[in-house]
């Protein structure tokens, strides 16, 4: 089967940012004051934007959203084998939100309570 170069194009730009999530994601925790609500919002972008790159790679639409428990679905029904994955990524979403950042609530990462 030959490969579509336009999608293998836009599956390597999203894993791409996925990567550069992640690597942001390290620098704000290596910080000399780490910034963890910051790092773990960029993982929960990496993870969005690698389930997208999934999708994208098999030319499954999506809609805009930053829903991982959307689009990790969305990945399942492609390959069920990916279910420990998306399960695993799930609790990121409550990341996603601007407004859960901007609150001071309990149950906010800490270093102390390993995010």
């Amino acid at each position: 089967m030959a490969v579509d170069p336009a999608r293998a194009e836009e599956t390597t730009a999203w894993l791409r940012k996925a990567d550069e999530g992640l690597r942001a994601a390290r620098v704000l925790i290596d910080a000399r004051e780490s910034l963890l609500e910051s790092a773990i919002f960029r993982c929960q972008q990496a993870a969005e934007k690698a389930f997208k790159a999934f999708l994208v790679w098999h030319d499954v639409p999506f809609r805009r959203t930053h829903s991982l428990e959307e689009i990790g679905e969305q990945c399942l029904r492609v390959d069920a084998d990916l279910t420990e994955l998306v399960d695993a990524a799930a609790p990121l979403g409550e990341y996603a939100y601007v407004a859960w950042r901007l609150e001071d609530r309990p149950g906010r990462p800490s270093a102390d309570r390993g995010a």
